[in-house]
């Protein structure tokens, strides 16, 4: 939990922004060498992979050890349509990034809470440290998001003391330098590697410029809502007080800043009255997919490098394009019918093509052999390669 927010219904006004054939053209040349990355919560703990449920998945209210009508009670007012699961299982993540691979996303920006075990802070950096395994594995792009909300936190648990701030901001950032940056999945602008910080809680303004001095790493770096004086430009985020008003006054600001991160999410539903962690943050219609949709086509006929879908799986404010019992995969299917440019001259997926992850992930989960998993694995690197027509096949029911 970490927003700003109140209450929006959009119009169908908002949807009619991008309507017509006169954008097609130019949308469908920027997607193609558009990057569309979807924002990653790896805070997910479930029984029996972990020892536990994790908060995010109770916030100290709900209890997944109770059922009603084969639903577990999870904080959400939606269900996902494998369940709730670990961010730490493998084959979790593997059918995550099919499905995005899929729908024409091309990789994550991973929410980080650091190297220090406070909290579940290092439970997140495990999981993490997994996605971009995975990524490496499966050709998919990754980004650090750095919550440096942390510092703070760190700081009033005495962790770390009020004048090393910038020491612990810069230090962090040197060990993604040393190991993640390094990564050929890691994204970067030119030669220099992506990096996101969210919120305005944790460093001022001054302490990240000390801190991007500080470091060895040469960052591009990007601060959210508005461009802080060390960072290149800045990246968009939901705010369900005033989402039509604040999402075009970040497209009128980014025009003065070398790089801009546009955002498209489809609603916002937070689930924190009920689990009386605060007052509700507010509502943003989902609009029958409508919002998403116009602000998909917004982004992709923007000159943004970089688009982001906020959130992929943020079950809690219900911001998710994850597939659920609710909405199916209809989140993705509009991804997919944006995205058709970046697919290229191949076989392009289908809507269909949609669920095979969910039947890989199926027979991951029953098979009793390494040998069948090995099998599944090649299969796997099929759906990367694009050999749609032979995965058919193999996952056919």
């Amino acid at each position: 939990m970490r927003r700003a927010a109140g209450l929006c219904l959009l119009t169908v006004a908002f949807a009619l922004l991008l309507d017509g054939s006169a954008h097609a053209d130019e949308t469908d040349q920027a997607a193609k060498s558009q990057l569309l990355l979807a924002h990653y919560m790896p805070w997910y703990q479930a029984k029996p992979f972990s020892k536990r449920w994790g908060w995010h998945w109770t916030m100290n209210h709900f209890d997944p050890a109770k059922q009603i009508d084969g639903k577990r009670e999870i904080a959400s007012k939606y269900y996902p349509l494998i369940g709730p699961y670990d961010s730490a299982d493998l084959h979790v993540l593997e059918y995550h990034l099919l499905l995005m691979k899929l729908a024409g996303i091309d990789g994550v920006i991973v929410d980080w809470y650091g190297l220090t075990d406070h909290r579940d802070y290092a439970a997140l950096n495990h999981s993490t440290t997994q996605m971009l395994k995975q990524c490496e594995r499966l050709n998919m792009k990754f980004v650090i998001c750095y919550e440096d909300q942390t510092i703070p936190a760190l700081v009033e648990a005495k962790r770390i003391r009020e004048t090393d701030r910038v020491i612990h901001a810069a230090k962090e950032i040197s060990w993604l330098n040393k190991y993640w940056f390094k990564s050929g999945a890691y994204v970067k602008l030119g030669v220099r590697p992506l990096l996101l910080s969210f919120g305005q809680t944790g460093l001022t303004d001054e302490e990240w410029s000390q801190c991007l001095k500080q470091t060895d790493a040469k960052v591009a770096y990007i601060s959210q809502h508005y461009r802080r004086r060390a960072a290149d430009g800045a990246f968009d985020w939901p705010v369900p007080s005033d989402a039509l008003t604040k999402w075009d006054q970040f497209y009128r600001d980014s025009k003065l800043w070398p790089h801009a991160i546009p955002v498209a999410f489809p609603r916002f539903v937070d689930i924190y009255a009920e689990a009386n962690v605060s007052s509700s943050y507010g509502r943003f219609s989902d609009d029958g997919g409508v919002s998403f949709r116009s602000m998909l086509n917004r982004a992709a006929a923007s000159n943004a490098a970089i688009v982001q879908i906020a959130t992929w799986n943020d079950w809690g404010e219900g911001t998710q394009i994850e597939p659920c019992q609710e909405f199916g995969y209809r989140d993705l299917e509009i991804v997919q019918e944006v995205r058709k440019p970046q697919f290229g001259n191949g076989v392009s997926p289908t809507p269909e093509d949609l669920q095979l992850p969910i039947r890989l992930l199926r027979r991951r989960r029953r098979a009793t052999s390494d040998e069948h998993q090995k099998t599944l694995d090649r299969i796997a690197r099929m759906i990367t390669a694009g050999n749609l027509p032979a995965v058919r096949t193999r996952l056919a029911n």
